[in-house]
C-alpha cells in the first residue's frame, strides 16, 4: 500500500449518476407507496435506497411516467467539511510519516518427496 491511499483520505460524496464526478449536493429518494420521486437537500447520512446526485443531475431529473416528482427549490449547496474529513486527513498524514514496511519475499514450500498425492485413479468395477 502506498503513502497515500484511496483509502486513507474520506472523499466527498459524488453523483450517483453512472461517470459523473461532480460533487453531490442533493438526494433523490422515491416513495413507491405513492409513486412519487423527491429530490431534496443533500441528506446529512448517505442512505443505501437513496441517490446522491450534482445540481445539474438533480434539477434535471424526470419523474418515471404517472409519477409525480417533488423537487426543493432553493439553492442546493455542497455539505460543509465534517470533523470527519479532518481526522481522515491527519490519519492520512500520520499514515505517510510511517516508514514503509518490508515484506519479506515469498517462497513456495517445497514439495514433500515422502507425501503421497491426494488423489488417486480407481479402476472401473469388474463386470
Amino acid at each position: 500500500m502506498g503513502p497515500l491511499t484511496s483509502l486513507a483520505v474520506r472523499s466527498p460524496r459524488r453523483c450517483s449518476r453512472n461517470g459523473c464526478p461532480r460533487q453531490a449536493v442533493a438526494t433523490l429518494t422515491y416513495v413507491y407507496a405513492d409513486s412519487t420521486a423527491v429530490v431534496g437537500p443533500l441528506a446529512i447520512n448517505p442512505e443505501p435506497h437513496t441517490y446522491d446526485l450534482c445540481e445539474s443531475h438533480a434539477r434535471s431529473l424526470t419523474a418515471p411516467r404517472g409519477w409525480e416528482l417533488v423537487r426543493f427549490d432553493g439553492e442546493f449547496e455542497p455539505p460543509p467539511p465534517t470533523t470527519d474529513d479532518l481526522v481522515a486527513l491527519a490519519d492520512a498524514v500520520r499514515e505517510a510519516a510511517r516508514p514503509p514496511v518490508r515484506a519479506e519475499p515469498y517462497s513456495p514450500p517445497s514439495p514433500s518427496p515422502t507425501r503421497r498425492a491426494h488423489l488417486r485413479s480407481v479402476p472401473p468395477p469388474p463386470r
